[in-house]
């Protein structure tokens, strides 16, 4: 069989009659599919709808006897942070658990940075005018957004397999003393699903770098988000912080994680670990701008998921809902692009996202055409800075909300568009 790269002019222009033909029947179908976030689907939700019933309104008192309705514990409850603790394996100690939202840690710790520095910084960031930072690609959008608005350089580096190309990264971070550090999600990446290897981690703790300064951001958004129960089938990472700190470069690392994922995606908590000194010194300004988080949403969830163990069942139950439509895309992808020589993917075994790398110079018009057939998929460029994919190729599928018969015709709708831009493109060529 040729790839569609091998066709001659006369074999493609057969092709695009065939593809022409498939995509005004689904077009006349009327559809109207939204694949554009990752977002928990209703019946993911429905598994924590008893969890408000677990609070006995005779007994709101925290483990050390806090009235969770009052003020006060600003930095999280015990059992909260000893949670957090057991789902990221880390001392609790260095766990600040907040309200819903990783995110917002992330935004809050940036701003920290530019408003005071950090412990070696000789200003604050805000006062370097070009400032930079490093952002793997492809990746998260909200990521990219948020040091975009806050004023950094964003600098896309490649995501290889097992993380971030450290050849570039550690040559860069060594020769410029304006990048003053990265993102990094590294388990199911968003939204690759690639897995961080060891030694990159390694590399990454232990690295040279011109900025004394320099952090990463640890965005652990995925820790317990398996699509499998064997852990065998488990991405696993070692401890950031400990090799941080074996590596002589003990603040180095902010790293983040939430129950967006695993209770309700408004309403759970999330949380922010770090090294003592890190820790320390972010509180002090947290203790500043809030007297205390919603004590009354972490107690409900330290007796909803009390310890790891019982993450894991509720998380095992969140894989049975998800698989069935990760494994959908995957089987309509094989199926559709076999052999075509125009796209490819990883098959992740967490997180909530495909990647798909089409033919160069054709992500915009594969969205396009998606559109007119009633289907919405994140719009390309969305998984690189500025929201420009040099290549114009990646796209990412969110199979999360929607049913699986929905997500069977959307990713046909899908992988119909992709071919179509792509047989086009090489017409014209």
């Amino acid at each position: 069989m040729k790839t569609y790269l091998e066709l001659s002019k006369a074999e493609l222009k057969d092709t695009l009659s065939i593809l022409e033909l498939r995509y005004n029947d689904l077009k006349s179908r009327n559809l109207a599919l939204d694949m554009t976030r990752g977002k928990p689907s209703p019946d993911q939700l429905d598994l924590a709808n008893g969890m408000p019933g677990l609070l006995d309104p005779d007994n709101l008192k925290a483990e050390d006897g806090s009235d969770v309705r009052n003020y006060g514990v600003p930095f999280g409850l015990k059992e909260s942070r000893a949670l957090f603790g057991e789902i990221l394996g880390i001392d609790p100690a260095l766990v600040t658990v907040g309200n819903n939202s990783s995110l917002q840690l992330m935004y809050d710790t940036l701003s920290r940075s530019l408003i005071f520095g950090e412990i070696e910084s000789e200003k604050p960031w805000g006062q370097i005018p070009e400032r930079k930072w490093l952002c793997p690609v492809p990746g998260y959008d909200r990521h990219f957004l948020v040091t975009e608005t806050l004023g950094f350089e964003l600098i896309a580096v490649p995501l290889k397999e097992d993380g971030p190309d450290m050849d570039i990264v550690e040559k860069l971070v060594a020769e410029d003393a304006s990048i003053l550090g990265m993102w990094a999600m590294p388990l199911y990446s968003n939204p690759d699903g690639y897995i961080y290897s060891e030694e990159v981690c390694k590399r990454l703790a232990s690295m040279k770098t011109a900025a004394p300064d320099f952090r990463i951001l640890w965005d652990n958004a995925y820790v317990v988000h398996h699509l499998y129960d064997e852990p065998e089938r488990q991405g696993t990472l070692p401890d950031i912080l400990a090799l941080c700190r074996e590596a002589g470069n003990p603040n180095r690392v902010y790293e983040f994680a939430s129950t967006s994922k695993i209770s309700f995606a408004g309403s759970g908590i999330a949380c922010m670990a770090a090294n003592t000194e890190n820790t320390e010194r972010a509180r002090k300004y947290l203790g500043v701008q809030s007297i205390g988080p919603n004590k009354l949403v972490q107690l409900m969830h330290a007796k909803y998921i009390p310890n790891l163990e019982a993450v894991k069942k509720v998380m095992s139950a969140q894989a049975e809902i998800l698989r069935p439509k990760f494994e959908m895309v995957l089987k309509i992808l094989d199926d559709e692009f076999r052999g075509s020589g125009i796209a490819r993917w990883n098959a992740p075994l967490g997180g909530y996202f495909i990647s798909v790398y089409l033919l160069d110079g054709t992500a915009k018009e594969t969205v396009r055409l998606a559109k007119e057939c009633g289907v919405a998929f994140t719009p390309a460029g969305a998984t690189y800075p500025y929201k420009k994919d040099p290549n114009d190729s990646n796209l990412r599928i969110a199979p999360s909300f929607p049913r699986v018969s929905d997500i069977e015709t959307a990713v046909t709708v899908f992988s119909v568009c992709a071919k179509l831009a792509a047989v086009r493109k090489l017409l014209e060529e």
